[in-house]
Formats: C-alpha cells, structure tokens, sequence
C-alpha cells in the first residue's frame, strides 16, 4: 500500500532557485538545531552507550569458548572444535573505529506528512544526530543516496565538516525532487544491491527508508546482514495507517502520480483502508524480522531523542543477554 494524500503546498521559492552556498547554510542550520534540540539532550543520557548504535567484530581475539546457540557460526574455530570435541567460538574485541553507513531513500514517497514534519524530515534528523554523534567519537559514515536510482556514494569520513557534506546531499536531493516532476516507483532491491558493492569492509549499515518500494528487496536486505550489521529504520506517517473522517478528499500516489478522489465519510472504506494497512504492517514486520535486521521504527510525530535513547537501551540489553553474535528485531515505537 503507498502512501495517498494531498500534496503539500509548495514553498514560496523553490529549493532549486536556491545557489549552492544557501543550501550549504540550510544544512549548517539544519545540524545547529539539531545539536541544540537533540544531540544536547543525548549526550548526558547515552553516557557511552552510543557504541551500541553501531556494533562490529573487531580484529583482535580476546578468547576461546564453548558455542552457545545464540553464537555466529561464522566464529567457529575449527580446529579447537576438532581437538576438543566441543564446538568452541572465537571472542573478539570491538573495533571502536568502524565505518557506519547510512542507504538512503529519498524517492518521492518520503516527501509524504500529515503533520507539521515529512518522513524525509524525520530522515535528515536522523541521520543528521547519527552521523554527528559517530563522528565525534572518531567514526567515520558514509552514506548511498536514492532518488530515482543510486544518485550519490559519499565515502566514510570523520568530522563535523562531513556531516555538512551529507546533509547537504540529502537536501540537494529534496531540491531536486522538488524541481522536477517526473515520477516512478522505489526499487529498494537495487539499492540494497548496490550497497552490497560499495562496502568492501564490515560496517553497521542504517537502511533509512519508507520501505515502500517494489517487491524483491527482502532477499537483497537478507544477503547485506551476511557481511555487516544492519538497523533498518522505518519512516511511516500516522496517516497511513488510519484515515480519519475528512469527507471527500483528492489523494495521490506521490511516486507514480496517480490521483483519485475518496469518500473518507464512508465508514466501510475507512474501515478496508486500516484492514489493508495492518496486513501490509504485518507483513513488512515480518520480512525484516526473517531478514535478521534490528528495526527502528521512526513516526513523523515521533520525539527523535526518545526514539534513539530507547533503540539504544534495547540493543544495550540484547548485548548484555549474551546476544550481541546473533540476529533479532528490535522496535522503538513512536513517542
């Protein structure tokens, strides 16, 4: 089910009429909330805990044991295991200097919100917080931008000036998206696919996206969890999954263009619209439990802080349970 509403008005000066130092100036302002509003309230409540974010198998072993069930079998020393006759695994320590990458989907979907904030508002906070809260502890992000197909490959690096850099991106690409009016649906797979490519070394890779996209992205999200660390971050709006009652409204599919007129007075149709997007929520929630990602579920009327804080807290616990080698999915609702 795509997201369907009426579009929102446009801004008095279109973003492409913009040059490129006040884009630039946009994104500076952009982060200068956001250490203001969010990254401020974090650092005294993560207190360390920001390495749960991003998680990894360093380089260095640090010891021997017996397998448990929850183990990666991918640890397994084998040639311990054929001494001992027991299956041993190999503990490592982490690496506090691994790469984070950000795959980014910014098709026209994410330009959806019922409220004061769009999905991909939502998605610029995000990232915006994560990469500055990684980089100041000497991680290096990178990030994939999405449009219409793979727009940008920003390479991992460290610093304030970088995190510029990538959200400057991410508004370069809500220009764009603006400026022109050419639609088309999201192929999620092929993104996936590439980001497979692009990362040679194992990373904690953040799907950002809708999850609104053609089928067949489940298998290419599946194989990207076999070499790194992934958190899928889901955009949804409130209003996609309940239609209040506005009468009769004009809604269109902001990907393909489509547009259709409903009756949101008609009690039955409501009532089909939520049946349907409870299917899809079920289903969407069970492909990214059976492709073994972490979910974190991020509403547009979501307080970004809260949200983080508790994804962090239950990963935090999930480590402590002795499950940091296996797989799960872990939910951080709306605030």
């Amino acid at each position: 089910m795509r997201s369907w509403w009426r579009k929102k008005n446009p801004p008095a000066m279109a973003a492409n009429d913009e040059g490129p130092g006040v884009q630039a100036g946009a994104a500076e302002r952009v982060l200068q909330r956001l250490e203001w509003t969010v990254i401020r309230r974090l650092d005294g409540l993560l207190q360390g805990d920001y390495r749960t974010l991003m998680r990894g198998t360093g380089l260095d072993l640090a010891d021997l044991r017996e397998y448990q069930h929850h183990d990666d079998v991918r640890h397994i020393d084998w040639n311990v295991t054929a001494r001992l006759q027991t299956p041993h695994v190999r503990v490592f320590t982490e690496d506090r200097e691994m790469a984070a990458w950000f795959v980014l989907d910014l098709s026209r979907s994410v330009d959806f919100g019922s409220g004061l904030k769009a999905k991909r508002e939502i998605s610029i906070g995000f990232v915006g917080v994560l990469a500055r809260l990684l980089t100041r502890h000497g991680n290096r992000v990178g990030a994939l931008v999405y449009g219409n197909d793979l727009e940008a490959v920003i390479p991992p690096r460290t610093g304030r000036r970088h995190v510029l850099h990538l959200l400057h991106a991410m508004e370069r690409r809500a220009a764009k998206a603006e400026s022109t009016a050419s639609h088309g649906t999201t192929r999620l797979a092929d993104l996936l696919r590439s980001a497979a490519g692009l990362m040679p070394r194992r990373s904690t890779v953040f799907v950002v996206s809708d999850f609104q996209s053609e089928p067949g992205w489940e298998l290419p999200l599946a194989r990207l969890t076999m070499r790194h660390e992934v958190v899928a971050v889901r955009l949804f709006d409130p209003l996609e999954l309940d239609l209040p009652d506005l009468g009769l409204v004009p809604l269109r599919d902001a990907e393909t263009g489509e547009q259709l007129w409903v009756d949101t007075h008609d009690a039955g149709f409501r009532k089909r619209f939520a049946r349907l997007a409870a299917e899809r929520e079920h289903t969407l929630r069970a492909a990214l439990a059976k492709a073994g990602v972490d979910t974190l579920e991020l509403s547009t009327s979501d307080d970004l802080a809260s949200a983080i804080l508790r994804f962090a807290d239950l990963r935090k616990r999930r480590v402590r349970a002795g499950n940091a080698g296996g797989t799960g999915n872990s939910k951080a609702v709306t605030a």
